[in-house]
């Protein structure tokens, strides 16, 4: 067995009796600076224990997403009809998407931005239209010549009001002329104005009645517009409840459709008789209700694949000519991001750890781009953005877990002119690489060891300076002691 005795002559820290000690001014004074030196070296210590750390490495695209990149946007065309507008990409393998649908909702809104009404359902383009054979003979026109002063009178007068806009030089407005004038001249003999009233077909020169067409926001020829009496021309910050019609442009398909519309209405019919029947009569593919405004709303997705391509946002249409000098492609972007959504509450708690976190995943968020018509007409606005994935890794104790993925990405937009069709065109370049965001992991160790190394090192220092200050103050003691005798 050890005696204590023994066990005593290993203790490092031999105590001095405190009869031994002296106690000194000076060394109360550095004693209290030592204790306070010690208290903010801890501190500075704790808190850098604290507080997240990272390293960033650039290193070839590892994606776990796929081949595809998801795209979500909300953008606002307010001089772009929803009737025509259409979501395209492409890239350079090859791929052409047309007039995506499945993904996009449209909603007409107004000048201001704000939306006129429900989702505007597109019609899907499932063939090419049928123009007929007729051949436009020069004969006398059957269908009544509608201008702005005569326009809104013929709209109370007839409970059917069929209405061509159309332009002169207008390809498909020349294939519809034959068929619309043998219709109307059919209608007019089967239903005679003056005696049975119930429809008649006009037509608009929209080079000639610019504001007429811009009233009821025709932004294609030929536009075919059904309205009704008493529901359809009235004053509501400018809308206008009508129908378009898609169908078939040959003679029978148009007498058709018109004679299907005046057959739910008596001979005596009333205006509350032709209101009623809008609903059952505009069932069919052939009719949808008109846009309320000439803008639009365009939100949604598209996925693309990961290579260089573009997102174009334009007026398509198998079967209209669009008159380019008076298409405006301004827009407001009210968001665009690309990758997973993320939710904001993950990415304020990533932002507290990296703060330059998150600033360019929306960076065209809340971004204007107007012509004002002072660059000219025919003009592309294009936005080119370079795409870099950024990666936000977190340390645990079994190894590295992706706490984050988005997409970063710069923008550079201009205005150019071609003789194309005006666009919103998105220019869209990945990088091959990627940034990663290590978390960089403290350990308990090393801070329990750097305390240790703050309280013994403060305590050393203090302890030499204190010595130091002791044995001067001695020795200048003596020195004046020496010169007194």
């Amino acid at each position: 067995m050890f005696s204590s005795a023994k066990i005593k002559s290993v203790d490092f820290y031999r105590k001095i009796p405190r009869d031994l000690t002296e106690a000194s001014l000076s060394g109360a004074g550095l004693s209290i600076i030592a204790a306070l030196a010690m208290m903010f070296l801890f501190g500075m210590e704790l808190n850098n224990y604290l507080t997240v750390t990272t390293s960033t490495a650039v290193i070839v695209d590892r994606s776990t997403d796929g081949d595809f990149l998801r795209i979500d946007f909300n953008i606002s065309f307010p001089s772009l009809s929803c009737e025509f507008a259409s979501v395209d990409v492409s890239d350079v393998l090859g791929t052409n998407r047309l007039n995506i649908t499945k993904t996009i909702r449209k909603f007409s809104i107004d000048k201001d931005l704000r939306p006129t009404g429900s989702e505007f359902q597109s019609v899907p383009a499932l063939h090419f239209i049928n123009h007929g054979e007729e051949v436009d003979e020069g004969s006398v026109d059957s269908s009544v010549m509608l201008t702005a002063a005569n326009f809104d009178s013929y709209t109370h007068q007839y409970p059917i009001l069929a209405v061509n806009f159309y332009a002169p030089w207008c390809y498909w407005s020349k294939r519809l002329k034959p068929s619309w004038e043998k219709a109307a001249k059919m209608l007019k003999e089967r239903y005679d104005p003056e005696l049975d009233g119930r429809i008649l077909l006009g037509k608009v020169d929209c080079t000639e009645e610019i504001e007429l067409c811009k009233r009821n926001h025709i932004q294609a020829y030929p536009s075919i517009r059904i309205f009704r009496k008493g529901s359809d021309v009235r004053d509501d910050h400018g809308h206008h409840d009508h129908e378009s019609y898609y169908g078939d442009r040959d003679t029978e398909s148009l007498v058709k459709t018109f004679k299907g519309l005046v057959a739910p209405i008596p001979l005596e019919g009333s205006q509350k008789l032709a209101l009623e029947d809008k609903h059952n009569s505009t069932a069919g593919a052939a009719k949808r209700p008109a846009p309320l405004t000439g803008g639009c709303r365009i939100e949604g997705y598209v996925r693309v694949k990961k290579v260089p391509g573009y997102l174009i946002i334009s007026a398509r249409s198998v079967s209209h000519s669009f008159d380019t000098t008076q298409m405006n492609m301004s827009h407001v972007i009210s968001h665009l991001s690309f990758g997973r959504k993320i939710s904001p509450h993950v990415l304020s708690d990533v932002k507290r750890m990296i703060p330059y976190l998150g600033g360019s995943h929306d960076r065209l968020n809340g971004r204007s781009f107007i012509n004002h018509r002072e660059l000219g007409a025919n003009v592309t606005i294009e936005h080119y953005l370079q795409i870099v994935k950024t990666e936000v890794m977190m340390r645990k104790h079994f190894g590295e877990i992706s706490l984050l993925e988005e997409y970063e990405y710069t923008a550079h937009s201009s205005v150019s002119q071609s003789v194309y069709i005006p666009a919103a065109k998105f220019h869209i370049e990945l990088s091959p690489m990627q940034v990663v965001v290590s978390e960089n992991p403290k350990s308990f160790s090393h801070f329990i060891t750097n305390v240790c190394a703050i309280i013994g090192g403060v305590f050393t220092v203090a302890g030499i300076l204190d010595s130091i200050l002791h044995n001067t103050i001695r020795l200048i003691k003596k020195v004046e002691l020496g010169k007194n005798f």
